[in-house]
């Protein structure tokens, strides 16, 4: 299935080396948060990373592949909550890998469903990462070790 128009997701898109990631969840549950201390924590590996859009992301599928940018209105600006919007390093466009889902304290499930997946558009789904946020443990750091090829190594 081709979705020639854009639709409008509600989640934060970045990309860290080539890897796509959007992170997706309900409102206040730490996706800007997450996606921005993993692009400053790709940073200072000296890896390249960059934000594609924050809270509003626009996925269209090309070639078969999810492609996720900014709507212009929004483009290289995060929201902080509780902070307030700052502005972010770009990219104009990024092909989407795999979603992330930040889980907050307490974790309902010891283990999280083997092969999850979760549909970004009909017909379209993308392999989905629960990403604890604990006291300690970064988001980049969680993200690295369960797929190194972020990392390149």
């Amino acid at each position: 299935m081709t979705v020639p128009v854009p639709v409008n997701v509600h989640g934060t898109a970045i990309v860290i080396g080539t890897t796509g990631l959007l992170f997706t969840g309900p409102s206040g549950a730490g996706k800007s948060m997450a996606a921005l201390h993993c692009m400053t924590e790709a940073r200072a590996r000296g890896l390249f990373s960059a934000l594609v859009s924050d809270d509003q992301t626009l996925v269209s599928v090309e070639g078969g592949r999810l492609i996720a940018r900014a709507p212009v209105s929004i483009a290289g600006l995060a929201e902080l909550r509780g902070a307030g919007i700052v502005s972010a390093g770009t990219i104009e466009a990024a092909v989407l890998h795999r979603a992330i889902r930040p889980i907050a304290p307490p974790f309902a499930e010891r283990l999280a469903p083997e092969g999850e997946t979760v549909e970004v558009l009909p017909g379209h789904a993308l392999p989905l990462t629960r990403l604890p946020l604990a006291a300690g443990c970064t988001a980049f750091s969680l993200l690295a070790a369960i797929y190194p090829e972020i990392t390149g190594t």
